[in-house]
């Protein structure tokens, strides 16, 4: 099982959960493939419509930066923890 973790602004598109549970394992992709199931809208806010990574969007996997470690295809092994951090812009 992998814990994903979700910041204020995108628990409303998870039912207001702060944590969701997923089985997949392997790669940041599978995990992020079952999450959209059953929150698409979730999904979308994450990846865009290519299915990569949008932008202003920061996941981690057990505190390391996917962007620096392998994207999409970053290993997550079970029990791992990614936690999903949107850009936050200001003014």
């Amino acid at each position: 099982m992998v814990t994903v973790l979700l910041p204020g602004p995108l628990r409303g598109e998870a039912g207001g959960a702060s944590r969701l549970t997923v089985a997949a394992t392997g790669t940041l992709r599978a995990v992020l493939d079952e999450l959209a199931e059953p929150w698409p809208r979730l999904a979308r806010r994450i990846r865009d419509e290519r299915g990569e990574l949008r932008r202003y969007v920061n996941v981690y996997v057990d505190g390391e930066d996917c962007r620096h470690v392998g994207g999409l295809d970053t290993p997550v092994g079970d029990g791992a923890e990614v936690q999903v951090l949107p850009s936050v812009a200001g003014g």
